[in-house]
């Protein structure tokens, strides 16, 4: 299990970096890590459960707690404050990020939604 040497939250609050042994460093934003929230409320209770996170573009990260020796619990700004992200899950989200994202904004543009809190998408045909 990678553990991370340092956790950082950015000034802006709006950011969180994993520096790892061996030079290995990982800037996670905070909407980035609330729409992959470990939480049952995102994720679901099985596949196919998921629920799409949107107008979460202005998230801020609120406060961090260390749970045991194994993870981290990130309380957001807009009250989300459930998911317990373990040392394999920071790792895994920091390793796939450019996947992960990439396939999140696929998934709102299906949707017709917006990463823009307030914002409603109109597909004109």
């Amino acid at each position: 299990m990678p553990v991370p040497a340092r956790i950082l939250v950015n000034q802006q609050k709006d950011a969180l970096s994993m520096e790892y042994p061996g030079d290995v460093r990982f800037n996670l934003p905070a909407e980035y890590l609330r729409v992959y929230s470990p939480s049952a409320e995102v994720r679901g209770h099985g596949k196919g459960q998921e629920v799409l996170q949107v107008g979460k573009r202005q998230v801020k990260i609120a406060s961090i707690q260390q749970s045991g020796n194994y993870a981290i619990q990130i309380s957001f700004d807009d009250g989300h404050d459930s998911g317990i992200y373990t040392w394999d899950y920071l790792f895994e989200l920091g390793s796939n990020q450019t996947h992960n994202w990439a396939d999140y904004l696929q998934r709102l543009h299906h949707a017709n939604q917006s990463r823009d809190p307030d914002t409603q998408v109109v597909k004109l045909s």
